[in-house]
This record gives structure tokens, C-alpha cells and sequence, in this order.
């Protein structure tokens, strides 16, 4: 059960901190980003990984992950890249922005099916999903799109990852596909996590902060 409630959750937490925080200007997620990257990086290296390749032919793992890349990659161009924390929503824009929203709904629903009972990669979702849905929320919640169509993006939003887990627990038929599937979502996460980690806006200057919550990010992976 604890499969399918934290990666809700994480929407959950995302929207009561874009509430609580919508009307500071200061209030920066750059080092909460740093940490999810790296964390969620770092599980898949830990558990992803090797269970994918344990099943698979090594030159077709690889091929898939790069797949995964290239979907990611596709995928951005109608996000914009908010899956790694890039919102461009203009807020007298009344336009429901549905490309946003299917490319999201379309992430969330394939890494769902990277969770199962015997890894911990839930707790990176979990981790890699709070601060895109605070970042998502509060340009959402400072737009000019109405309460219902804001509550629906959220709540569609939230639950595309519960469903690509019970799809992928339940449906018999994706069975024999599931380290492919894997391998794809693979991809994506090393898309994210690098994209998060190596996109600089500080002139590539060392940032001792960031440097720490990576590391701190990678060490409790390996912990847990």
C-alpha cells in the first residue's frame, strides 16, 4: 500500500508548501532539487541498475536506457522541462496548458512502473516529486486558470503514478516486459537526476551547498 500512497503524497506536500509559500519571492528550491537529483540518481544506480541488467542482454539494456533518454528528451519539449523544475506559465494566460499537463501525466505514469515491493525507488519518486509538484503548484496557484481546472491538473496529476505501479503489478500481459519498461524509465531518471544536477545558473562556480546536499542525497540511498 505504501507503493501507491507516498507517490501521492508527494503531490500532497508539494501543494501545501506552494501554498505556504507562493507569496515569498525568496524562497528558493535550488538546494532541495540538488538533493532529489542526486538521491533519485543515486537509488536507480543502487536498485534499478543492477536488477535490469541481471535480467537483459547488456547491449539491449543499453539501448533501451538510451530509448529512455530520448523519450525524456521528447517529452520536455511540450514540458518545457518541469520534470527537473522549469515552469514557464504565464499568468494572465487562460489557456489550459494541455501539452504541460500530458507530457507530466505521461512521466508520472511510466515511473510507477519502477516501483515494486522489493526496491526502495518509491522513496526517490517520493523525494524526486515534492519539489516539481511545489514548483508546479505554485505557478498554478499564481495563474489565472480557475480553482477547478488547478484542483483537476493536481489530482490527474498526483494519481498517474499510483496507476503506472497497479498497472504494473496487475496487468499479466506487460509482465514479460517489465525490465524493458524498466530499462526505458532508466533512461528518463538519468535524464532528470543529470539535468538537475549539471545545469548551473552560477557561471559553473563551485557551490559548497549544493555539493553537500548531493552528497548527503547519495549517502542516504546507499543507506537505506
Amino acid at each position: 500500500m505504501i507503493t501507491y500512497i507516498l507517490p501521492f503524497s508527494a503531490v500532497v506536500i508539494g501543494v501545501i508548501i506552494a501554498f505556504f509559500t507562493r507569496n515569498k519571492k525568496n524562497w528558493n528550491t535550488k538546494l532541495l532539487l540538488s538533493f532529489s537529483g542526486s538521491f533519485l540518481l543515486a537509488l536507480t544506480l543502487f536498485e534499478l541498475l543492477p536488477e535490469v541488467y541481471e535480467h537483459l542482454e547488456p547491449k539491449l539494456t543499453g539501448l533501451y536506457i538510451m530509448c529512455g533518454i530520448m523519450l525524456q528528451i521528447v517529452l520536455e519539449l511540450f514540458s518545457k522541462g518541469a520534470e527537473h523544475g522549469h515552469v514557464h506559465i504565464h499568468k494572465h494566460d487562460t489557456t489550459f496548458p494541455w501539452l504541460l499537463f500530458i507530457s507530466l501525466c505521461i512521466h508520472s505514469f511510466l515511473e510507477g512502473f519502477s516501483i515494486h515491493d522489493h526496491n526502495d525507488m518509491v522513496y526517490g519518486i517520493l523525494v524526486h516529486k515534492i519539489p516539481i509538484a511545489a514548483i508546479i503548484s505554485m505557478f498554478l496557484l499564481q495563474s489565472s486558470y480557475s480553482k477547478l481546472q488547478i484542483a483537476g491538473f493536481l489530482l490527474i496529476f498526483a494519481c498517474m503514478t499510483p496507476l503506472g505501479t497497479l498497472i504494473g503489478h496487475t496487468w499479466e500481459a506487460l509482465s514479460s516486459y517489465s525490465q524493458i519498461i524498466n530499462a526505458f524509465v532508466i533512461g528518463i531518471f538519468f535524464h532528470i537526476s543529470t539535468t538537475i544536477l549539471f545545469e548551473s545558473g552560477d557561471g559553473h562556480k563551485f557551490n559548497l551547498s549544493k555539493f553537500i546536499s548531493i552528497v548527503v542525497g547519495v549517502a542516504v540511498a546507499y543507506l537505506i
